[in-house]
This record gives structure tokens, C-alpha cells and sequence, in this order.
């Protein structure tokens, strides 16, 4: 079972920006492409940083005449953070807008694994990179969502074929599995407690799962501790004697 990589649902057209694009020019490219965010990349295709619609607001909403009377008024310095904000504030280009270093992906990672670092790091959108760290593609979370549209019968056919028969060596009736609306369940008996434990576990990371229902049941649990088997008395401690 081969979980999908973000290549399988990137967007390769990525629209770009380099450190020198004008203020103006980046807001013109998100209004454009109905975009919420652009990579930032150097003259080999790097991605240096990333540029949002949050970028462009907050350094519109940044008010330089507030700070130069707060300095006159003898109020305490700016801290580092608003140092950085105040910076932004006279951004000119999308090398002085951008967010760095920027939050990426690779185009052989796993959706999930993706979704995770998405979760994980606040982020809207994901540049993927090459095996070289180039530029490839882009990813959002509306591309992410796409694996949950799976239909049903592909779902099913998966876990039949690449669980129960190529990962258990089953045959293909020997669990009864249904999918409804993403939710999978197995039902059915098998030998060994251990492989119900396998199957559930590997339906649960396939792609478009929502949920598992497990129904099944074993003849034998083989996930107990066996109890150590009786030596006789005095031959597991002897150690041979030198003579």
C-alpha cells in the first residue's frame, strides 16, 4: 500500500515572485490569479520565502506617523518584534514583504505527512521542492482535501487488494469490508489477533479513510506473553566446569 505523495495533486503552474518584485506588482499577481500567497525565489529557482495577502495588509496597516509620535512622547523603544513590523512597513519588495525562511514540502512527500506540517506550522500553502530544492510545485489545503473525495469502490477495492490479499495473504472474501462515506468496516474472523490489529491499523492510513469500524474477531490471540517452558532442575544455571 502506497499512500498518495504531493506531486499526485500540486499545482506545477506556480505563480511567482523574485526579491526585487515591486510592492505593487505582488498585489497585482494575488488579485490576479485569485491567490492567497506566492513563493519568493532566487535566481536558481529557490524558494527564499513566501509572500501572503496577510504580508501585503500588514504592512498597509503599519503607521509610521503613530511611531514618530510615540518617540516624541518619550514612550519606551519598539520591541524587536515591532523593530520587525516597522520594517515591513517600508517594504518595498517582495524580498522585504516575505516570511522567512519559508515553511515547504517535497513533491515525494506523503499527502498526509504534508497536511501535518500544514497543521503543525499555521500555514495556508506549501511550495514543493525537487530532490535539488527547486521549485515544482504548490500545494493548499484545498488541493489536501482532495484525497477525502475518494470514492467509496476505490476505497474498498484498496483495502481488499492491498491489505488483505498483498499484505495478510488472504483471500479476497475472507473479511467482509464496507465503505460508506469514507468509514470503513471490517467484519469477519480471522486466525490470529495479530492480524486483526494489522488490518485495522493499515485501513485507518489509507487514503480517503475517515474512520474504521472494527468487527473483527480471531480463534487465536497470539499477541499474549507465552509463560517461559520448565527446565529441568539445575541445567539452566550450570555453566560447564573447567577441568
Amino acid at each position: 500500500m502506497r499512500n498518495a505523495e504531493v506531486a499526485s495533486v500540486m499545482t506545477t503552474d506556480v505563480v511567482r515572485a523574485e526579491y526585487g518584485t515591486p510592492f505593487k506588482a505582488v498585489a497585482r499577481l494575488l488579485a490576479e490569479h485569485r491567490i492567497g500567497g506566492l513563493p519568493v525565489v532566487d535566481e536558481h529557482d529557490h524558494v527564499i520565502g513566501v509572500v501572503s495577502e496577510t504580508d501585503l495588509m500588514t504592512r498597509q496597516g503599519e503607521t509610521p506617523v503613530f511611531r514618530r509620535a510615540a518617540r516624541r512622547a518619550g514612550l519606551p523603544a519598539l520591541t524587536p518584534g515591532a523593530r520587525r513590523r516597522a520594517a515591513r512597513a517600508r517594504a518595498r519588495t517582495a524580498g522585504q514583504l516575505m516570511t522567512a525562511p519559508p515553511v515547504t514540502t517535497h513533491a515525494d512527500d506523503t499527502v498526509v505527512r504534508a497536511a501535518r506540517t500544514m497543521a503543525r506550522r499555521h500555514v495556508e500553502r506549501l511550495p514543493v521542492l525537487d530532490a535539488g530544492g527547486r521549485l515544482v510545485g504548490i500545494v493548499t489545503r484545498h488541493d489536501l482535501m482532495r484525497i477525502f473525495l475518494r470514492p467509496d469502490a476505490e476505497i474498498r477495492r484498496e483495502v481488499i487488494e492491498e491489505i488483505l490479499v498483498k499484505a495478510l495473504w488472504l483471500p479476497p472474501r475472507s473479511v467482509d469490508v464496507f465503505v460508506t462515506e469514507g468509514v470503513v468496516t471490517l467484519d469477519g474472523r480471522m486466525e490470529r489477533r495479530s492480524g486483526t490489529e494489522i488490518a485495522v491499523a493499515m485501513a485507518r492510513r489509507t487514503d480517503g479513510v475517515v474512520a474504521v469500524v472494527d468487527r473483527l474477531t480471531y480463534r487465536t490471540d497470539d499477541t499474549r506473553p507465552r509463560p517461559d517452558s520448565r527446565v529441568p532442575h539445575g541445567v539452566a544455571g550450570e555453566r560447564p566446569r573447567r577441568i
